[in-house]
């Protein structure tokens, strides 16, 4: 009988061990309180990041347009996370305002985590490029993908929305401090949301200890991603430049949990790096013997390059 019990308590065990392992749950954001924007469908990081946090401990609300909450997927993700979806546009103050204040109200008190995933370039979209671009559609390009980012943080400041040693946290690019053919408008966006983050990092960290960073992650095959042009072909060139390879939607979202945890109460006004090496590499062995095989493909009849 002590046998059979002994197999049964190792047999659980085992059963525990994997199933930890498998979810990968260590209770990171256990009480904690999120908002989370910009969750699309299951391709998006916001997506990933959402099931995550929840899977941490976490209790949240999501946001997004009224047109993607009605016309996308977000109902199903807010159903299977038992959370509410509140509707709103990132570039209304109101609207942003409207979403800390009703989340306060759902779940109970201040927020301790916010993840601002949200872009979009009508420039891109319509096949503008960047020598001739449409400067109302660069506005909004720039309104929708990085002022929202100030409105939001400004918002919650002005709200007192944001726990001390709360974590604000958007999703940027390698494109904000290189050039990359195609990524047009949006490489301005970036560089200008790394900017809020740094400036408004500094007012909120001194005043109520508010966090502000950015991850810089690899080229990710997302709805808004897929939009650029040649980004299959930017997906494959960074992976074979990273010594680790593109980092994934899911690990994105692992290393999103982790700024959101007390683990990173210090860090603040970074633009963080997650890219498999990507952004510290100048050329790659299988990166190097791809461009020399390939560059014939891009010369003229002459013999001299034409450059994109």
């Amino acid at each position: 009988m002590q046998k059979v019990l002994q197999l049964i308590l190792l047999f659980v065990s085992l059963q525990t061990n994997l199933t930890l392992r498998k979810g990968m749950s260590y209770n990171l954001l256990k009480g904690k309180r999120g908002i989370i924007f910009g969750a699309l469908n299951e391709q998006s990081i916001a997506w990933k990041v959402a099931e995550k946090a929840v899977e941490e401990g976490a209790t949240i609300t999501l946001s997004n347009t009224p047109v993607a909450v009605r016309m996308g997927e977000v109902s199903a993700l807010a159903e299977k996370l038992n959370c509410e979806v509140i509707a709103a546009d990132a570039t209304s103050v109101e609207d942003l305002e409207n979403v800390f204040k009703r989340s306060m109200e759902v779940l109970g008190g201040k927020i301790d985590f916010v993840l601002h995933s949200i872009g979009m370039s009508p420039n891109v979209r319509k096949k503008r490029t960047y020598d001739d671009l449409d400067y109302d559609m660069l506005d909004k390009t720039l309104d929708i993908s990085a002022i929202s980012f100030h409105k939001m943080i400004q918002a919650a400041k002005k709200l007192d929305a944001i726990s001390e040693y709360g974590s604000i946290l958007a999703l940027s690019y390698v494109a904000a401090q290189r050039t990359f053919y195609g990524y047009n408008d949006m490489a301005d966006a970036k560089a200008l949301l790394e900017s809020i983050a740094r400036s408004f990092g500094y007012i909120y960290g001194r005043e109520h200890h508010v966090r502000v960073n950015t991850i810089s992650q690899s080229p990710t095959m997302t709805t808004a991603g897929s939009g650029v042009k040649g980004m299959d072909k930017l997906f494959d060139f960074a992976n074979r430049m990273s010594p680790l390879g593109n980092a994934s939607a899911d690990e994105c979202a692992d290393y999103c949990i982790v700024m959101f945890s007390d683990l990173t109460r210090k860090v603040t006004m970074q633009n963080l790096f997650h890219d498999g090496g990507f952004s510290s590499v100048g050329m790659s062995l299988r990166a190097m013997a791809t461009y020399e095989k390939g560059l014939d493909e891009y010369k003229d009849e002459n013999g001299n390059i034409i450059y994109g």
